[in-house]
């Protein structure tokens, strides 16, 4: 079935069923308790990304009306354990991806196995061993909030490793400012990449909120090949300060309840938006350097030191 839509989708529509001809909807960036801790100094002991339930996750995305369901958790699978059982549900990861240049970057990766995730995370650390084996294995993926420091300061050539070799661009982050969403969709139409969007909740109060929608697909394969030719729609809210901080002090209430000896601390609480105000600040610069920096600049041309020109050819094959 899948093979008939990306032939023609024309006939595909016109053929099926009143039932079958459907909005598929997916928040294709979404986080559990299994994203782990912190990576910032001093939380990275004792405070988690996100403290949701992975089961209440999928319960909340349900009740938004999402079709299907996935966890796109930092390195990790584990929250999918008590959810594989669901029909709808279908493994991913968010990928913390080491580049040439030694920066890092988040790269969703779907619809995988559990051997796709082992070996993922044995070659998150060279990039272009990472991207042969994704295309090898043809799974989707995407670079994430592409124009954020979330991940750390960013160089110039990593941008042009995502031209050349990532097939999706996440256009809509729920978390993102729309400046930074707008410039990830204006970059994403000027090197013919795919669009997805997703929420990046680490609360359950923003899950759902964005999501990507292919117009009569199915099953997940038939959703993942409608995005392939050019048939998904993203939808859904920005980020904003006053969201951002209140995540954080839900995630900063889900801490003391988890660890009650963390209450001692509570004083600092106060500073969450100072904390909050800095982050945004810095997402703002980072946002207008690197837009500012490739919508003035030149298209590069490909390098003899690059890979085969037929990769992202040999992907969609």
């Amino acid at each position: 079935m899948g093979t008939f839509i990306e032939i023609s989708p024309p006939l595909y529509r016109l053929f099926i069923s009143t039932e079958e001809n459907c909005n598929m909807r997916c928040d294709l960036h979404v986080h559990s308790i299994a994203s782990g801790m912190f990576t910032a100094p001093g939380l990275n002991r004792i405070c988690r990304e996100s403290y949701t339930d992975p089961a209440e996750v999928y319960e909340r995305l349900k009740r938004m009306s999402m079709s299907i369901v996935t966890l796109t958790d930092h390195d990790s699978i584990d929250g999918a354990e008590c959810l594989r059982s669901n029909p709808d549900f279908f493994l991913s990861e968010e990928v913390t991806v080491r580049m040439p240049s030694g920066t890092e970057m988040h790269m969703g990766v779907y619809g995988i196995t559990e051997r796709d995730h082992a070996e993922i995370q044995r070659r998150r650390n060279d990039f272009i061993a990472l991207l042969m084996y994704l295309t090898e294995r043809k799974l989707f993926f995407s670079a994430n909030h592409v124009f954020s420091g979330l991940t750390g300061h960013r160089k110039a050539e990593d941008f042009h490793w995502f031209a050349s070799y990532v097939p999706a661009f996440e256009t809509r982050n729920g978390q993102m400012r729309p400046e930074a969403n707008e410039s990830a969709a204006r970059l994403a139409a000027r090197e013919g990449k795919i669009a997805i969007a997703g929420s990046d909740s680490h609360t359950i109060a923003g899950v759902g909120h964005t999501y990507t929608e292919v117009p009569g697909a199915r099953p997940v394969d038939e959703f993942f090949a409608g995005l392939r030719t050019g048939r998904g729609r993203i939808h859904g809210v920005h980020g904003n300060y006053g969201k951002l901080t209140a995540d954080v002090f839900s995630i900063v209430r889900s801490l003391f309840w988890d660890k009650p000896w963390t209450l001692a601390m509570s004083p600092f609480a106060l500073l969450v938006p100072a904390f909050t105000a800095g982050h945004w600040l810095n997402e703002i610069r980072f946002c207008r350097k690197w837009a500012a920096a490739l919508e003035h600049g030149e298209k590069r041309k490909r390098m003899l030191w690059d890979l085969d020109s037929n990769f992202e050819a040999n992907w969609a094959s």
